[in-house]
């Protein structure tokens, strides 16, 4: 982890231009935008052995009617599966290079339980992962229920390879806190309630590939179980929410010369 005192400012000023204004405001029970979000929909455990089944519409995903949006992981069969939760994602229709990436969020707590908001290569059905990239803006898992995750994969560099961050905060659970990404040319910068807490650039990974000049899609996803937070026990209760404030991203007036 980067010391705050190293890493340049990442405040919003006038060099950003918003792109993406999610609020979430709306009827209570109403699902997401569906011309913004898309649905990685069933089970089989996403390449990372997760224990959910992931629905559609406003199941597991849905406005709480002030201006949040929820995902919902419940302990209920479905398909052969005992819990749902959902995955939502932009593929397809929103994506972008560079810019400035922000979701003021509060945490769900609990062992087996692992909320994420994250970005993959658009690229990745003619490349692969993780060819494609992958940026975790804001991982968690309740086996460490007081601190954020922030991580970049690549190719080279995945699993306990991967170029890892961490900040730990008492309030994850219990209150709002912003997580967000400033990602420039050869540079990723992780920022928690606007203060950068870890840096990647492309030095840093070499000789291996440097993915991220390409753009790359927003995921929001709450899994249950899975190989990084391990499986619920049963002392972790149901249902389990993710709640949403806002999600914001904004472009780059003018994005620095590479590095």
């Amino acid at each position: 982890m980067f010391a705050l005192a190293v890493l340049a400012s990442a405040a919003i000023g006038p060099r950003w231009v918003l792109s993406l204004d999610q609020s979430f405001d709306g009827k209570a029970g109403l699902a997401p935008d569906p011309k913004v979000w898309g649905r990685n929909l069933g089970g089989g455990g996403f390449g990372n052995e997760e224990l959910e089944f992931c629905t559609d519409g406003d199941e597991n995903a849905f406005l709480d009617g002030k201006g949040h949006l929820v995902l919902e992981a419940r302990k209920e069969e479905r398909e052969g599966y005992h819990y749902t939760s959902a995955r939502l994602t932009t593929q397809g229709r929103f994506e972008q290079r560079y810019g400035r990436f922000e979701a003021r969020m509060m945490l769900p707590s609990g062992q087996g339980i692992w909320p994420a908001f994250w970005m993959v290569g658009s690229n990745i059905k003619s490349v692969g992962w993780p060819a494609c990239g992958e940026t975790d803006i804001c991982e968690f898992v309740g086996k460490t229920p007081t601190t954020v995750y922030g991580t970049l994969n690549g190719p080279g560099y995945t699993g306990r390879d991967a170029r890892q961050g961490r900040i730990h905060y008492d309030t994850l659970s219990t209150q709002f806190h912003t997580y967000g990404l400033e990602w420039t040319p050869n540079r990723m910068i992780w920022t928690f309630d606007g203060k950068p807490f870890h840096k990647v650039e492309a030095k840093d990974v070499a000789p291996h590939p440097w993915p991220f000049d390409k753009p790359q899609f927003l995921l929001l996803t709450l899994a249950v179980g899975g190989n990084f937070p391990g499986s619920p026990e049963a002392s972790t209760l149901f249902p389990q929410r993710l709640v949403v404030d806002w999600i914001r991203v904004w472009m780059d007036r003018s994005p620095p010369a590479s590095n």
